[in-house]
């Protein structure tokens, strides 16, 4: 009887072992892909499960790290093999590759990928090396982008090439259970003697700029001006024009006004005008500091007659009124 207990107790001792070496727990956005006799059984997510050893174990999966040393400050990428399959979007920090644009320039770009897991059971029997394959897969896409590029348009169009290369690994990795969520390029760098030729050109291009800015404003103020000496000048005869009017519209009234009293007074309008300027006549002969003598004109006769004629037509208008 007591070795049959003794028995007992080693038989619970070690299933209670086996127990526990099969007790697994499973974090949060993690997962395991558990294989009975090396066939897929199920997937376990977060949470305790119980693996059946040796007739049932959890499938390994390769991940990439790239870890920084204090000291140096020097990034390494180890790549580690795992047990738990991490279904958070991950960052891939590819180094720095040589690409050769279309025209013909070698140029050095570091980019950086971000992707998720979706589907484990892919992710595991569909690609034998998941980190390595997403590597070589970027190298060959990016490769390929910037072939098609000008070094010029390679250097200006990242957005441009993030969305190709996105749309590219995106359609390669779906069968792997991946999905590719954006891809940056970190760093563009070309050689050394092209980027020198490269800043030429940009200080060039930012004196010429300057010139024909500064060529604009004092074309602008040359126009200004002239606008504003056309503008005086115009304003000027305006001004000029309306007060020959007004001086026109005066004698005009001032001759109307006479014309109204002669014709009150039913004197000759001729008689008249010829009077007056018989008499501007001799205010102008007689206003020279010179003038001594005074010749007074053969028709004298008919001046005093004419004066005769307005003193009677005045005197004609008072009466009348």
């Amino acid at each position: 009887m007591g070795a049959f207990l003794i028995i007992i107790g080693i038989i619970a001792v070690v299933v209670i072992i086996i127990a526990l070496a099969g007790l697994r727990i499973v974090r949060q956005a993690e997962c395991m892909v558990i294989e009975l006799l090396g066939r897929y059984r199920r997937t376990a997510y977060s949470g305790i499960t119980v693996i059946w050893p040796i007739i049932e174990r959890a499938r390994e999966i390769y991940f990439r790290y790239v870890t920084t040393d204090v000291d140096s400050k020097r990034s390494y990428i180890t790549v580690r093999k795992g047990e738990r399959i991490d279904l958070r979007e991950t960052v891939y920090d590819f180094p720095g590759q040589d690409v050769i644009t279309k025209d013909n320039v070698v140029v050095k770009i570091d980019a950086l990928l971000y992707f998720q897991i979706i589907d484990p059971v892919k992710s595991i029997y569909e690609i034998s090396n998941l980190p390595n394959a997403i590597e070589k897969l970027t190298q060959t896409a990016l490769r390929n982008v910037i072939g098609e590029m000008t070094l010029d348009d390679t250097l200006s169009s990242r957005d441009v090439i993030n969305r190709k290369l996105r749309s590219i690994l995106d359609e390669a990795t779906d069968k792997w259970g991946v999905k590719v969520h954006r891809v940056e390029l970190q760093d563009i760098n070309p050689p050394a003697d092209i980027r020198d030729a490269l800043e030429k050109q940009m200080r060039a291009e930012r004196d010429r700029r300057a010139t024909i800015l500064q060529a604009e404003g004092i074309k602008q103020a040359k126009i200004l001006e002239a606008e504003g000496i056309k503008t005086s000048e115009i304003n000027k005869a305006e001004g000029e024009k309306q007060a020959k009017i007004l001086v026109a519209e005066g004698e005009a009234q001032a001759i109307n006004k006479v014309t109204e009293a002669i014709a009150e007074s039913k004197g000759d309008p001729a008689t008249y005008l010829i009077a007056v300027r018989y008499i501007e006549a001799l205010k102008e002969m007689v206003s020279g500091k010179d003038n001594k003598v005074i010749y007074l004109p053969y028709e004298a006769t008919g001046i005093l007659s004419s004066i005769g004629g307005i003193k009677d037509m005045l005197t004609g208008t008072k009466k009348s009124g």
